[in-house]
């Protein structure tokens, strides 16, 4: 009971600090150059887990070949997936930016169909992917200002763009499992993922105009190295291992409104009520997806049992 119990706490936290990120990078990027802010925070918590591992002898394999593994999904996930976020959101609000996020179950499906021609979708599956491309209708209905302006054009079309990357990320992972510890598979992702945004600063970020150095980016930094990444991450794993998959999945409808909220409430950023129609019409087409899905896995898993009876 005890051990469930810190398993939903674990999950509170992964809905809380993934849903605060968006904020701290829009807040950190004013501080530092966008790329190597985001390439150095996942770095340094790539290289802080792994010295954490090796304090602990937890036991992994060393080999090039699992170290390998984790590249793809390092440079998919991380560098030109939630790290170019930190990019984005120079431009666009950190909200708007959650909401774009929420997005990725669906292309998730999109991409799944496009690489396995022989997967199906059911009603639910069918219903959501409409209702996930409503939202995301209304979400450019809602900010057609930033339309207008070409950098903020840009940040958008980077973002989906950054989605379609964590998709092909996890389908990789999802391909291709590793043997290692989930943990070292974290930090060598986090560590292939900050030199990624690393090597892009070098040829991107202005180092001739840095930008004046902010406590409160300082502050970001830490934040998300620590609870960003390492804690939350953990958090996540830990609630994997403990819960089921569909109810942990419930951070993805949470993240967006946590980000929506602390937007408006510190930096003034705006929600309509177009806004959260937008949320809510994304979310409830996430949900009927996952929802599609859960039947589905259902459905095989009972066909496949009649089968051997």
């Amino acid at each position: 009971m005890k051990s469930n119990l810190t398993a939903y706490f674990a999950l509170v936290l992964v809905c809380f600090f993934w849903g605060t990120t968006y904020l701290a990078a829009r807040i950190g990027v004013t501080g530092f150059p966008a790329l190597f802010f985001m390439g150095f925070r996942n770095l340094a918590a790539g290289v802080l887990l792994l010295l954490f591992l090796v304090l602990r002898n937890r036991s992994f394999r060393w080999t090039w070949a699992d170290i390998r593994l984790q590249l793809v999904p390092g440079f998919c996930m991380l560098t030109f997936g939630t790290g170019l976020v930190g990019w984005c959101v120079q431009f666009i609000p950190s909200g708007l930016a959650a909401l774009l996020y929420a997005t990725v179950p669906i292309f998730t499906i999109l991409i799944n169909m496009l690489a396995r021609r022989d997967e199906r979708i059911n009603a639910h599956v069918a219903t959501g992917m409409m209702l996930g491309l409503a939202g995301v209708m209304l979400v450019f209905r809602d900010n057609l200002e930033y339309l207008t302006s070409r950098s903020s054009f840009l940040g958008i079309c980077v973002t989906l763009a950054s989605c379609v990357s964590w998709c092909l990320g996890g389908l990789y992972t999802k391909s291709f499992p590793g043997k290692t510890d989930s943990f070292f598979n974290a930090a060598i992702q986090m560590i292939a993922g900050g030199v990624g945004l690393l090597t892009l600063s070098a040829f991107n970020d202005d180092w001739a105009n840095l930008p004046e150095m902010r406590p409160q980016s300082v502050v970001a930094l830490v934040y998300l190295i620590f609870f960003g990444s390492i804690l939350a991450y953990a958090s996540y794993l830990f609630a994997m291992s403990r819960l089921p998959a569909g109810l942990v999945s419930i951070y993805a409808y949470i993240n967006p409104l946590v980000a929506l909220v602390l937007g408006f409430l510190i930096l003034d950023e705006k929600i309509t009520w177009l806004t959260a129609l937008a949320f809510t019409v994304t979310l409830s087409g996430v949900f009927l997806v996952n929802r599609g899905y859960q039947l589905q896995k259902r459905k095989n898993a009972l066909t496949l049992i009649n089968s051997h009876e």
